[in-house]
């Protein structure tokens, strides 16, 4: 079982509700007690609402051979799911270890704040770095602000650990991101005029075609990279919301897409033909019926993959740090290739739990998880109070 210090701080961690619609300063004053307990100085980097922060720590002596462990600190909602326990409270049963978050992501960070003391105690000769950041799962929205207050004071480290789930493998390299809404806006009339309104929800149903089309085009064409288990970029519509009653042409539609988008290949290409299809095929039709219709693309959210080779030298040492091998790369998204692009240092994903347990009701970790975790810790403290 992982130690009493582990468990407690998880408990502590889990007891707050840190979904992104709540603020989650009372978390980090927490950590930030625990932390000055242990004569740890901390700093917070604000959202511009000042209702949420990343929290940034340094153990040991200053320099550029420190290694960061990122950890995100939200999680996702509860809302609609049928849990058979108290989301924001711990429980242990059957074996497991349940609550909201225990394993994305805060199984790790609670091994990381609990291991604290033994940093302190050792004669560091390298540091670490904590790095708590918030809106990790709407975006990795906040890691953002850190990273660019880093950069400014030109930080330097010589790698970064994230501690989202992988079985305590180490992941190589995941798909960036970029995800967009667009509106359609048509005209409206009753449907026994259809043919003079545009008609906005068939409009967006072309737009997807096109966007499924472009998805396969992808799939057939690609570039490839086998280490996935999808092995090419994707796209995906997500939601699509539009119309009023059944007797009236809708004039709006709005509709979700995202693309994940292999490191060798540029995002931009691809949504430009999305954007091309709908300005040059699209909106010259919907216009010579209403002058005034058209549409609209916001790109929301983007983030960038990251990519390391298997014999980089950071990535056999967080091998070896972890003792459960080299892993491939993940479908899912994470901070990690914020830090190589901000930082230009080298990343690595490596944390305990499932990315299968992840976001789901019940929401559990196998408790040797966390054991593997603690003794990662132990190993990263050991090797950074050793000489070069």
């Amino acid at each position: 079982m992982p130690a009493p210090t582990t468990l407690a701080m998880l408990e502590a961690l889990i007891g707050f509700d840190t979904v992104s619609h709540a603020t989650n300063l009372p978390l980090l004053a927490h950590v930030e007690d625990h932390l000055a307990r242990h004569g740890v100085a901390a700093r917070r980097v604000y959202d511009a609402t000042g209702t949420k922060a990343n929290l940034f720590a340094t153990i040991g002596p200053p320099g550029p051979e420190g290694i960061v462990l990122s950890g995100h600190v939200d999680v996702v909602p509860v809302e609609d799911q049928p849990w058979t326990t108290e989301p924001f409270r711990l429980t242990a049963r059957d074996g497991r270890l349940i609550g909201r978050g225990v394993t994305d992501m805060k199984g790790f960070d609670a091994v990381v704040l609990a291991k604290l003391p033994d940093m302190v105690r050792a004669p560091l000769r390298r540091p670490i770095h904590l790095a708590l950041s918030y809106d990790e799962e709407i975006g990795c929205v906040g890691v953002r602000t850190l990273l660019d207050v880093l950069s400014e004071e030109r930080f330097a480290c010589a790698g970064v650990i994230v501690g989202e789930p992988s079985s305590m493998q180490v992941i190589r390299g995941h798909k960036g991101k970029h995800s967009c809404e667009v509106t359609v806006r048509g005209s409206e009339a009753h449907s026994a005029l259809a043919p003079l309104a545009v008609n906005a929800v068939e409009y967006a149903a072309r737009l997807i075609t096109c966007i499924a089309d472009e998805g396969r085009r992808l799939a057939a064409e690609g570039p490839f990279d086998a280490d996935f288990g999808v092995a090419h970029s994707t796209l995906h519509v997500g939601t699509c919301h539009g119309g009023t009653a059944l007797n009236i042409v809708p004039h709006q539609c709005v509709l979700l897409f995202e693309l994940r988008h292999l490191m060798s290949q540029a995002p931009a290409p691809i949504l430009a033909a999305i954007e091309a299809f709908a300005r040059d095929e699209l909106v010259p039709r919907m216009q010579e019926v209403a002058p005034g219709s058209g549409i609209d693309f916001v790109h929301k959210t983007q983030a960038p993959g990251f990519d390391i080779d298997a014999d980089h030298p950071f990535t056999r040492f967080v091998a070896g740090l972890a003792g459960q091998g080299i892993g491939g790369k993940v479908p899912f998204g994470t901070e990690g290739g914020l830090f190589a692009e901000a930082l230009g240092c080298p990343v690595v994903v490596c944390g305990p739990g499932s990315i299968d347990q992840a976001h789901k009701p019940d929401e559990w970790i196998d408790p040797r998880q966390l054991d593997l975790c603690e003794a990662m810790v132990d190993r990263l403290i050991q090797a950074q109070c050793r000489e070069v």
